[in-house]
C-alpha cells in the first residue's frame, strides 16, 4: 500500500469515527421511547420514575456500543494515530502530562467562570452537568459512559478527527479553536460554552504537546470523574459544612 492509499484509509477511518458519534447522538430520537416501554414493562415503575433509569442506561449502552466500533476500526488502521511525525512522549511523560493537563483545565474552567461573571453575568453552575449527574443517581450505570466511555469517545472525535485531521493542514490554533468550539456546541450547554470552549483548547493543546492522545483522555477522565463526585456529595457536604459552622 502506498503513501496516497495509506492517507485516503486513515481519512475514511475519521469519517467513520465521525458517523459512529453523530449516529450515537441521534439515535436516541427513535429508539429512546421503545427503549424506556421496557425498562417500564421490566421494572415496573412509572413513567415519572423509569425515566432517569432508562436515560441512564441508554447513555451508558450507546456509548458503550460507539467506544467499541470506534476502537475496532482505529485498531485495523495503525495510521490513524500517526498525526504528527517524530518521537511521541513516553508513557511515563503522557500520564505525567495527563495530571498535569486536569489541574490546568480545572483553572482554566475558574477563569472562564469569571469571566462568565464578571463579564457577562452568568453565575456559575452547569444545567447539563446537573441533569447528567441527576440521570446517574437513577441510574449508576450511566457514571461508566460519563467518567469513562464519553472522555475516551470525546477524544476521538474531537481531537483525534477534528483537532488532528486540521492541524496537518492548517496549524496549531486553527485546529484547536475550531474543534474546541465543536466539543463545546455538543454539549447543548450555550450559557457556559466559554468552559467548554477553554477545556477542548486544553485537550488539544495536551494532546498536541505529548503527539499522544491518552494524555487529554487522562485529564479528560480526571475532570469528569472530580465534577461527578462533587455534584454526588455536594448536598452532603453542604450540610456538614453548615453544621461544622453552627458549631463554631
Amino acid at each position: 500500500m502506498n503513501i496516497s492509499q495509506k492517507a485516503i484509509k486513515y481519512k475514511k477511518t475519521a469519517l467513520y469515527v465521525l458517523l459512529i458519534y453523530i449516529v450515537m447522538q441521534l439515535s436516541s430520537i427513535p429508539l429512546i421511547k421503545p427503549f424506556h416501554r421496557v425498562v417500564m414493562s421490566t421494572t415496573g415503575l412509572p413513567h415519572e420514575q423509569a425515566a432517569p433509569i432508562t436515560q441512564g442506561w441508554y447513555i451508558a449502552i450507546s456509548f458503550a456500543i460507539a467506544l467499541i466500533l470506534s476502537l475496532i476500526l482505529t485498531s485495523r488502521d495503525k495510521a490513524f494515530w500517526n498525526v504528527y511525525p517524530g518521537e511521541k512522549a513516553s508513557v511515563p511523560l503522557t500520564i505525567v502530562w495527563g495530571v498535569v493537563g486536569f489541574f490546568l483545565v480545572f483553572f482554566g474552567q475558574m477563569i472562564g467562570a469569571a469571566i462568565e461573571m464578571m463579564v457577562f453575568g452568568i453565575e456559575g453552575g452547569s444545567q447539563n452537568t446537573a441533569d447528567i449527574v441527576s440521570i446517574a443517581k437513577g441510574a449508576p450505570i450511566a457514571i461508566l459512559a460519563i467518567v469513562v466511555f464519553g472522555p475516551i469517545l470525546e477524544e476521538f472525535v474531537f481531537r483525534r478527527v477534528i483537532f488532528g485531521s486540521l492541524v496537518q493542514t492548517t496549524n496549531f490554533w486553527v485546529a484547536a479553536i475550531v474543534s474546541a468550539i465543536f466539543f463545546a456546541l455538543i454539549h447543548f450547554d450555550f450559557t457556559h460554552i466559554l468552559l467548554y470552549t477553554i477545556c477542548g483548547l486544553i485537550f488539544a493543546f495536551l494532546y498536541h504537546q505529548t503527539k499522544r492522545i491518552w494524555t487529554s483522555i487522562i485529564a479528560h477522565i480526571m475532570l469528569n470523574g472530580f465534577v461527578t463526585l462533587v455534584q454526588f456529595y455536594a448536598e452532603p457536604l453542604q450540610k456538614f459544612l453548615e453544621e461544622a459552622q453552627k458549631l463554631q
